[in-house]
Parts: C-alpha cells; sequence; structure tokens
C-alpha cells in the first residue's frame, strides 16, 4: 500500500468558497488515482492465485523427487514424503474451498455490479452459504430487487403521465372546440336570423361549466394522488349523519323525478371517524355515476345502511343498464368509460376514481356487483371506530 499525503495551507490570495472548491478537486484527484492504482486488484489476485496451484504442485513434485534422491526410500524419506503429500492434499482442499466459497462469488457479485453500473436491474447473484458474503449477496440481490421494482413503477407511472394528458387533451378539445365554433357563429350573427342566439349560449355556457368541473376533478385527484389533500376527521354517529344525508338526497332526486329509497337497517348506532365533506363527495360521485347512465324515464336508486363485521356499509344500488364483467375491474380507473354508453351529461371520467381514493383515505373500500341490463350495486365500507357513544381510538 501507499500513503498520500496532503498538505493544506491557508488560503491567502482567494476566498473561502474558492478554497473549498480547490480541496474539493485535490480529492477527486486522489480518489481517482487510487481508483485507477486498486482497480481490478481483487480479480488480478485472483487469477496469480490460480496460476500459482498448479506451480506450487510442480514444485512439491520436485522436492519430493530431490528427496528420495538424496535419501532413497528410507523411512525418514517416506515419513517426510508423507509429510508433503499431506500438507498438498490439505492445501488443494483448502484453496478448492476457498475458490468457491470466496473468490468464485465475489467475481459473480463483481459482474452483477457491471450489470447494475449498465443499468440492468433484474441480474441476481446466486449463493446460499450461510456466512457474510452470503448476507453481503442476499443484500444486493434485495438492493436489485427494489431497484427493478422502482424502475417498473417509474415506467408505470411514465405511461400513466402520458395516458392522463392524452385523456385530459381530448376530454378538453370537444367542449373548447364546441365553444370556439358558438363563439364564432354569435360573432357573425347567424343566430340572430334564425332565432338561436339563446340556445347558443346555453350550450357555451354548458361547456364552460363541465370544464369547470373536469379542472376541478383533476386539481382534486392531483392532490389525492400526491397524498396533499387535507382531511379534518371527527367521530361522527353514523345514523344521524347518513340520515341527514339521505333526506337531501331524496329531496334532490324528487325534483329530478327519480325514485329514490333509502333503509337503515343498523341495530345499534356506532361512529365512525371520517370527514363529512369527502364522505359527501364519494356518495355524490356514486350517486351521480348511476344518474349519469340510468334510464331517461322510471330510474329508481336504493341505499341501504347496515353493518358488516368491523365496518358501516353503504349499498348503493339502481336499475341502470348495468356494467358488462369484462368491463367491472377497469370502472374506477382514470377517464375510463364503458365503450358503447352514452351518458346524458358530459362527465369528466375521474368520478369513480376520486371517491375510491377519498374512501381509501379513511382506511375503507369500494366493491362494485353489476350485471348488464340488470342495474348495479355500489358498496361503500367504512372502518367503525367505536360502538355507541364510547371513546374514539386512534
Amino acid at each position: 500500500m501507499f500513503r498520500h499525503e496532503f498538505r493544506h495551507h491557508p488560503c491567502r490570495h482567494c476566498s473561502d468558497e474558492q478554497c473549498r472548491s480547490q480541496m474539493k478537486e485535490k480529492f477527486r484527484r486522489l480518489h481517482e488515482l487510487h481508483a485507477q492504482r486498486h482497480h481490478g486488484q481483487f480479480l488480478r489476485h485472483y487469477r496469480y492465485f490460480r496460476y500459482f496451484r498448479p506451480g506450487a504442485a510442480l514444485f512439491s513434485l520436485v522436492i519430493l523427487y530431490l528427496l528420495f534422491s538424496w535419501v532413497g526410500f528410507k523411512g525418514v524419506g517416506i515419513f517426510f514424503a508423507a509429510l508433503i503429500v499431506a500438507k498438498e492434499a490439505l492445501q488443494f482442499f483448502f484453496l478448492l474451498r476457498l475458490e468457491k466459497r470466496v473468490f468464485k462469488p465475489v467475481e459473480s457479485l463483481k459482474r452483477g455490479l457491471d450489470e447494475v453500473a449498465d443499468g440492468n436491474y433484474d441480474v441476481k447473484v446466486e449463493y446460499d452459504k450461510p456466512n457474510d458474503l452470503g448476507f453481503l449477496i442476499a443484500a444486493f440481490n434485495a438492493m436489485t430487487a427494489k431497484l427493478s421494482a422502482a424502475e417498473k413503477m417509474q415506467a408505470e407511472y411514465e405511461e400513466n403521465r402520458k395516458a392522463l394528458i392524452a385523456n385530459i387533451s381530448h376530454d378538453l378539445k370537444t367542449p373548447l372546440a364546441a365553444i370556439q365554433g358558438y363563439v364564432e357563429a354569435l360573432l357573425e350573427g347567424a343566430p340572430a336570423q334564425a332565432g338561436n342566439e339563446a340556445r347558443y349560449l346555453q350550450t357555451i355556457h354548458h361547456n364552460i361549466v363541465y370544464v369547470n368541473k373536469l379542472i376541478d376533478d383533476l386539481f382534486l385527484f392531483a392532490k389525492l394522488d400526491m397524498q396533499k389533500l387535507e382531511f379534518v376527521f371527527e367521530a361522527v354517529p353514523v345514523r344521524a349523519f347518513m340520515g341527514d344525508l339521505m333526506e337531501e338526497y331524496k329531496f334532490d332526486f324528487a325534483e329530478r323525478g327519480v325514485g329514490f329509497e333509502y333503509r337503515d337497517e343498523l341495530a345499534d348506532d356506532c361512529r365512525l371517524k371520517l370527514d363529512g365533506k369527502r364522505i359527501h363527495q364519494a356518495l355524490n360521485n356514486i350517486l351521480g355515476n348511476a344518474v349519469q347512465h340510468g334510464p331517461e324515464t322510471g330510474l329508481a336508486i336504493k341505499a341501504r345502511l347496515y353493518r358488516q363485521e368491523g365496518f358501516v356499509c353503504v349499498a348503493i344500488a339502481d336499475n341502470g343498464p348495468g356494467i358488462p364483467a369484462d368491463k367491472l375491474p377497469f370502472i374506477f380507473d382514470r377517464f375510463y368509460r364503458v365503450a358503447g354508453e352514452r351518458p346524458k351529461d358530459l362527465n369528466s371520467g375521474l368520478g369513480l376514481a376520486i371517491a375510491r381514493e377519498l374512501v381509501a383515505a379513511h382506511g375503507g373500500r369500494i366493491t362494485v356487483a353489476s350485471a348488464r341490463d340488470e342495474g348495479s350495486r355500489f358498496t361503500v365500507m367504512l372502518p367503525i371506530a367505536c360502538d355507541g357513544g364510547g371513546e374514539v381510538g386512534e
């Protein structure tokens, strides 16, 4: 080994920042020099070791030959010959074991590190011996597995980002094109002659409302996705909370000609730790989805409140067209719309995705059951904080 001597002299003619920069540069050069001199040192020693073994065996044979030449086949010569042969046998097995348990695994680890440096994170080094080197290789394999998972997650995130941009562009293009067309028609004075000015303005207003809702949904979903949406959790008696909420929905649906029925099947009251505003949003999105895709007339929605093990469940069933079985796994995806269906109104395609994220933030989940032409049933499951008027656990 060699020693690097480094003396630091106070910088009399430069600033502190320049001095630090010069010191970093000198240390970097020393590190590069050290790396150049010691790069591949282990592999060179391994090659020397492999070349030395046959040379050492040949040297031992020469010693045996000289021993028998000088001493002959006497007892002393045989004794020393046996010692040399035993030593060579032990050395052979020791070096063979050393090569198998140390040198070859380290060489495999070196190749694995080179693969990682080249960007291949799927590499794995095989080694099953329970020693320190085995723990090191196990840690290396765990690191590459995490790097591979992170790379796949990053690729998936990039694909989702591209799909999100494409979907946003598509969903904004349609209403903006309609607004532009009607505004141009108004500027040209065409509707004044045909008496369609009010209808044109109503269509423009309708598309502007849709664009604003799309932007609001995107903003909300982005905050949910980044876990930056603020929640105000409170211990809420579920019967009173759901009763008031369902009363509002009943009044609203009655004005719109939609049948609505609510049943409270809880045996005893219990408390939920929730943010009332966010749960209201989630239920709004589910009910709004039922109205959007339901029939023009005769739509009926039934809500049921009941308990299932450690959850309070709100089941929302409708008599709409239902969802095909092959589409069910995707209905909570962003911007997903069932092909062939024409909703009554423009929608962002984010409602169910937002509802799922809001419920998940409360420690709950949403399930769905549906069949074509038989309606759908969405069930919101929220964990119970405590029974009756007891204290709410953290």
